[in-house]
């Protein structure tokens, strides 16, 4: 059994035009949700013990402050396939990526995140900025993931609604 956490990034800031998309930094309300989202994953015991990143600046600060409130550290490595990736490129990294952790989690961007917790759970969700989903799937190894029966939904998380 694994579980795969996707987290959303966090809110970015729209204040500087002449950047490039990929460069785009937080604003102070991702700025504060990011954390948040982090020790929402301490209390609910679901610190993963791996994380792969966007390399976008607000999917990779996202993580970064997320991980900086973990119990342990948790290493992130970052890849450009999570860039506005499809749900297929989420699994294709997944696979690759997940290694021997229990837990995973990919922090990257929509309409990919959306579609992926569709995708694996059926669930119809949208997954705002710093939104959380867990779900668990009935796989021993990552690389199963491509082909695993549909996994189950434990839960989605919106910053706005967490006390």
């Amino acid at each position: 059994m694994k579980t795969l956490l996707i987290l959303r990034h966090a809110k970015s800031s729209w204040d500087h035009p002449g950047l490039r998309d990929h460069d785009r930094p937080l604003n102070p309300r991702g700025r504060r949700d990011a954390p948040r989202m982090g020790r929402f994953l301490v209390e609910r015991d679901l610190v993963p013990g791996r994380i792969v990143s966007s390399t976008a600046v607000r999917a990779r600060t996202t993580a970064e402050l997320a991980s900086a409130e973990f119990d342990r550290e948790v290493e992130i490595e970052t890849t450009s396939d999570l860039y506005h990736a499809s749900p297929d490129g989420y699994i294709e990294v997944a696979e690759a990526m997940g290694g021997g952790a229990e837990r995973l989690m990919v922090v990257g961007h929509n309409p990919g995140v959306t579609s992926l917790v569709r995708q694996l759970t059926g669930a119809g969700e949208y997954m705002p900025t710093a939104a959380l989903a867990a779900v668990e799937l009935d796989i021993d190894d990552w690389w199963d993931l491509g082909s695993a029966p549909r996994g189950r939904l434990i839960g989605l998380w919106r910053p706005k609604a967490l006390a």
